[in-house]
């Protein structure tokens, strides 16, 4: 076992920095209803997020239901996996179920297609304490950031980190010296994780560890493009932003338009036209290095972006939060827009047995006056959602009604169903009734029997049992459900 995982704080207040945090979440925990929102823990990797959800679950004694990237988190998955466990109780005896979705910013492709929307039901159904964990806050969805508490971790700085790889040494009786220790702990970057798997690398065959050891090991240095647009804004020399340009794993064409999205947090408004006629040069540079596969031009382009957008700056920093570019979005909302389209013809196309592209292009006009006039029964009949739904209508907010409806209603018969079709257990006093209704429904074997209208005391039900009794195939009666004795009064 690596020692991250064997070093997992068990209880909160083993927990390594973020102290206001883990109180908001203690308290959180204590005063718990069911209709308390969930929580939603957001910060960089290796901050203590997974760690304080399970150490927290472990001091309130909470059985915990866990989901994360690794796993398929389709619609089914979750409902059956989280949905399901948010509504029951545990089987284990613990008070109550923590259901964490880990990694719950990295709901995309195919893999994890409806998600994001069976998310969205656990949390409006749940009867069970629910924590949600991301890297990036806006990265979630907006309706399910809505219906959470947000709570953001912060990156650990060196002096938090180091005694608990000083408390890690002295467990593995490894003799580590204090520039040792510190150098990890400069070297992880707030990121406490990194920091004790770098501990256990450099530890490997060794019992103790000298300043010179551990400067081969150092965590993955590779910046992400944070740094960069940092960088641009700073007004790094040109030959620093150009080094972190190559070590950048992004593509110029990425870099550009990340430049592009935030153009306006780096260059004043007075600059803003000298810095957007550089990158649109650099674009110009970037075409010719697809039309003509020529990519020894990407270097001019990438010169062209971060030297002329860092000179139109002039060194002021950035001192606003750094968003991905706004044609993303647009682009997420297309493809998604398109998705929904293609869905919602498919299915009806299926119905009336025709070709997608034909509905489309000769009947969408007809069938979408067809489900105006009766939406109810096409969302039943071909499940769709209020999407889809509202691909027809174009009325989002009668959409979502018309759909709650109609889902409201097959729970209610899903439930009747299973009430119906649930076996009624016979007790004594049942049973003797059934035996006296059998005996009033059987014809007068006699003169001096009673009429039916008469009641049968319980003697003479007894001496009446006693002298004639019923055949053998009548004593094998099946058992009747509730409706079925109903129907026979």
């Amino acid at each position: 076992m690596d020692w991250a995982e064997r070093y997992r704080p068990a209880h909160l207040a083993d927990v390594v920095g973020n102290t206001a945090v883990v109180r908001q979440m203690a308290a959180w925990a204590k005063e718990w209803t069911v209709r308390s929102r969930p929580l939603l823990l957001y910060g960089k990797p290796g901050t203590g997020k997974t760690s304080c959800a399970l150490a927290l679950a472990n001091d309130m004694g909470w059985e915990v239901i866990e989901l994360n990237a690794s796993d398929q988190r389709t619609a089914a998955v979750i409902e059956r996996v989280a949905g399901a466990g948010s509504v029951t109780a545990s089987l284990t005896g613990a008070s109550r179920r923590l259901i964490i979705l880990d990694e719950a910013d990295n709901l995309q492709g195919t893999a994890d297609r409806g998600g994001a929307k069976a998310i969205l039901e656990c949390i409006r159904s749940s009867r069970q304490p629910i924590i949600l964990i991301a890297n990036e806050l806006y990265d979630i969805p907006a309706e399910i950031r809505a219906r959470c508490e947000p709570l953001q971790f912060r990156a650990l700085p060196a002096r938090s980190i180091a005694p608990r790889l000083k408390y890690i040494c002295s467990a593995e009786k490894i003799t580590c010296s204090e520039g040792a220790i510190h150098q990890i702990a400069e070297d992880a970057e707030g990121d406490i994780r990194s920091a004790v798997n770098m501990l256990f690398a450099v530890s490997v065959g060794r019992e103790r560890l000298d300043d010179n050891q551990v400067q081969t090991s150092g965590k993955d240095d590779r910046i992400s493009i944070f740094t960069l647009l940092s960088a641009i804004a700073a007004g790094k020399s040109d030959s620093d932003l150009l080094r972190l340009s190559w070590e950048l794993e992004d593509t110029p064409e990425t870099v550009g338009q990340w430049i592009e999205g935030n153009l306006s947090l780096i260059v004043p408004g007075a600059a803003m036209a000298a810095a957007q006629c550089r990158l649109a040069r650099a674009d110009e540079y970037l075409g010719y290095t697809y039309r003509r596969q020529y990519h020894t031009l990407w270097r001019y382009a990438t010169a062209l972006m971060l030297i002329g957008t860092a000179d139109a700056g002039g060194g002021k920093g950035i001192h606003a939060r750094i968003m991905p570019p706004a044609r993303w979005q647009k682009m997420s909302v297309s493809r998604r827009q398109k998705m929904i389209r293609t869905t919602s013809l498919a299915r009806v196309a299926g119905v009336m047995q025709i070709p997608a592209p034909t509905l489309r292009g000769e009947y969408l006009t007809a069938v979408t006056q067809i489900i105006e006039s009766d939406p109810e029964a096409f969302v039943a009949g071909l499940g769709l959602d209020a999407d889809m739904l509202n691909f027809f209508l174009s009325d989002r907010a009668r959409s979502q009604e018309i759909v709650s409806r109609v889902t409201k209603a097959q729970k209610e018969r899903q439930k009747e169903r299973e009430l119906a079709e649930k076996p009624v257990i016979a007790s004594g006093p049942a049973k003797r009734g059934q035996a006296a209704l059998r005996v009033q429904d059987s014809p007068p074997a006699g003169a001096g029997q009673k009429s039916p209208e008469e009641p049968v005391p319980r003697g003479a039900l007894d001496q009446h049992k006693e002298e004639s009794p019923e055949p053998a195939a009548e004593k094998r009666i099946p058992q009747k459900t509730q409706s079925t004795l109903f129907d026979g009064f």
